[in-house]
């Protein structure tokens, strides 16, 4: 019987992936350098990424990290320039990067800092990204952008930041309209859709036992994802496997997106989040995972 393993194999391919200092982007390294890929590891912080390439070169993968900071178009643009210098051809690209404040909860309390910060971030950097990535893959003829969005960006959440959900809102519609325009010259454009895993984005409503219940009891599947459940949507969109796949919206949430009408955020819930982070006046905090 023929197998369908070629298919799904990245070995060889050279993988950028943005905001892999920690949580979702740093797991998203290690899974595709474990499965052979080239990876380069870019984030703002670049003690962690050194630690990160350290930790996966002891295991014999094929790693290197590169400090960007995506909303700055001259980083990005040398963060490219420099992968093709080391590895040729950039395969796929992870746009990863992204911002939140949690004291931006409550709309009406928002700051335009905060809004901006996360724009910044969440949508321009990654833009940035498929740019300099599209004019490379359209000129080799082939590639595949990975635009990380949210659940929370597929419609509105009571709680959620408005500044991320808007933005991830919009990376979803980018990364359609990209699909669109460089589909019929073999550039593909995905976006996966995570719903509530632990990340430094995530992790400090997580640790709240009892808001971590009231989300467990309010999620179809009745728990938050673990990062090896991205591995196969990853796989898949990053290899072959994908080839006739673009322009989708990939959710992987257990279920969230696909219970209509159900009220995630329930006024419990919502109460716990405005205690663990009340309003601080114009001070902004914000958590950056790149």
């Amino acid at each position: 019987m023929e197998t369908f393993d070629p298919i799904f194999n990245v070995k060889d391919k050279t993988i950028i992936v943005t905001g892999a200092s920690s949580g979702l982007g740093a797991a998203f390294g290690e899974i595709l350098a474990s499965r052979g890929a080239k990876v380069v590891l870019a984030a703002r912080r670049i003690e962690k990424l050194e630690k990160l390439q350290s930790k996966l070169s002891e295991k014999g993968f094929t790693v290197t990290s590169i400090q960007c900071d995506v909303t700055s178009s001259d980083d990005v643009s040398n963060l490219f320039i420099k992968t093709e210098q080391q590895f040729g051809d950039i395969d796929v690209v992870v746009n990863n990067a992204g911002a939140s404040s949690d004291e931006a909860s409550v709309p009406e309390h928002m700051t335009d800092e905060m809004f901006q910060q996360t724009i910044s971030v969440n949508l321009l950097g990654l833009w940035y990204c498929c740019r300099e990535a599209g004019q490379r893959m359209l000129k080799q003829g082939k590639g595949s952008i990975i635009n990380i969005s949210s659940v929370a960006g597929l419609g509105g959440m009571k709680g959620v930041p408005t500044a991320y959900q808007t933005t991830k809102g919009a990376v979803a519609t980018l990364t359609q309209s990209l699909s669109a325009n460089w589909a019929d010259r073999g550039v593909r454009v995905n976006a996966i859709a995570p719903g509530w895993f632990k990340s430094e984005l995530t992790m400090g409503l997580i640790r709240n036992k009892t808001f971590r219940q009231r989300l467990n009891s309010n999620a179809p599947m009745g728990r938050i994802g673990n990062t090896e459940e991205l591995a196969g949507v990853l796989l898949l969109l990053a290899s072959d496997a994908s080839s006739f796949i673009t322009g989708e919206i990939i959710s992987v949430d257990g279920g969230i997106r696909g219970s209509i009408g159900m009220p995630f955020w329930t006024d419990e819930m919502f109460e716990l989040k405005e205690k663990a982070f009340p309003e601080t006046g114009s001070r902004i905090k914000t958590t950056v995972e790149e």
